[in-house]
């Protein structure tokens, strides 16, 4: 959700950056805060310039310039998805390995380092309660004890229809649903409860009753893998007999599920970011290309590999071309190009045998 409609970087002023936070967080949308912690010469920034990320990538705000700007949104990106602050080092200085570090190269050849820290914030959950009971009205109010957001929908007349409330659902950003119609059109509820895209639907029903309501998701074609993010009865038994006690049941089924959910993410998080760092086997950085070349695409048929980048290159609209031997080579901007002219038979050794190979030709018509 991108709450500001302003340019990227036209939030630099910290009262600015602070007005935008707030509105996030009152729009329940999640963000990254980003701080500069370290800056060596040449850079562009200085230590304790911010920068806010949003969730889609909207950056506002200077942490240093485009040759970091890529490096910074995903990985301000990455810690909202995992909820998780982090430090990001930017260098090609030699430095021991840090397990709390996340280390990248310095793409620009000024060189210069820069670290940050990243704190994001992420809304808690929204908990649609559906149903106009008594245990409905007090498993709200417990689940925004608890940490939750919190709604009440009290009115599932016309669940079921259209889609009309899974689609309400949806573009509320629903993570769990709380089905506490508890014999008021139960199956209308149910169903729109399942076709959302809930992580997960808690039913506060027995267990005799919760069978006879999966057989009737099954009929209105409620798929088998949908219907394993049903959870039924709600929460653990507790011989809940008033409504108070069968609310405080529902939610504690809600906080289990969410610490279990939390914790799965974090593992896989975990192995995520172990993956790549055991690959690395000296302390070194490993050089990346320049900036214009990150999240460049495989050449294909009418492109070119840059040799200095590894950059594919739309041949038609080429800007940065040299004659080279007797052939074209091409490139994505000016600094590749004084590279390449400054150590051509380097980068010439080294080009991918792949479409946009030096000469200029696709392979099958070499």
């Amino acid at each position: 959700m991108n709450v500001h409609a302003e340019s990227s970087e036209t939030l630099a002023d910290a009262a600015d950056l602070l007005q935008l936070e707030q509105r996030l967080i009152d729009a329940g949308a999640p963000f990254a805060v980003v701080t500069v912690i370290r800056a060596a010469p040449p850079t562009s920034t200085h230590v304790g310039a911010q920068a806010l990320v949003e969730a889609g990538g909207a950056l506002h705000g200077w942490v240093g310039g485009g040759c970091s700007r890529t490096i910074v949104i995903e990985a301000a990106r990455e810690s909202i998805r995992t909820g998780q602050p982090r430090r990001v080092r930017i260098s090609n200085e030699p430095a021991p390995a840090e397990a709390e570090v996340e280390a990248h190269a310095m793409p620009c050849a000024s060189n210069g380092a820069l670290e940050l820290f990243i704190q994001p914030t992420v809304p808690a959950p929204l908990v649609a309660v559906l149903g106009a009971t008594p245990a409905a009205q007090e498993a709200c109010v417990l689940a925004r004890r608890v940490g939750f957001r919190a709604s009440l929908a009290a009115d599932v007349a016309r669940a079921g229809q259209a889609g009309v409330e899974a689609a309400a659902l949806d573009r509320a950003g629903t993570s769990f649903v709380l089905v506490a119609t508890q014999g008021e059109r139960d199956e209308d509820a149910l169903e729109a409860a399942l076709r959302s895209a809930a992580a997960a639907v808690l039913l506060i029903a027995s267990h005799r009753k919760a069978e006879r309501l999966r057989a009737a998701m099954r009929l209105r074609g409620i798929d088998e893998i949908r219907l394993a993010a049903l959870h039924a009865p709600a929460g653990p038994a507790i011989h809940a007999h008033t409504p108070q006690e069968i609310a405080l049941g529902a939610v504690a089924g809600l906080v289990a599920l969410r610490h279990e959910m939390h914790e799965m993410h974090e593992t896989q998080a975990t192995a995520e970011a172990a993956a790549p760092r055991a690959a690395i086997a000296t302390e070194t950085v490993p050089p990346l290309p320049p900036c214009e070349a990150l999240g460049a695409a495989v050449a294909e048929a009418g492109r070119y590999v840059n040799p200095v980048c590894g950059m594919s290159v739309e041949i038609a609209k080429a800007k940065h071309v040299l004659d080279y031997g007797g052939r074209k080579v091409y490139f994505c901007c000016d600094g590749c190009k004084s590279e390449f002219e400054r150590a051509p038979g380097r980068y010439l050794d080294a080009a991918p045998l792949t479409a946009g190979r030096p000469d200029g030709l696709p392979a099958e018509k070499r």
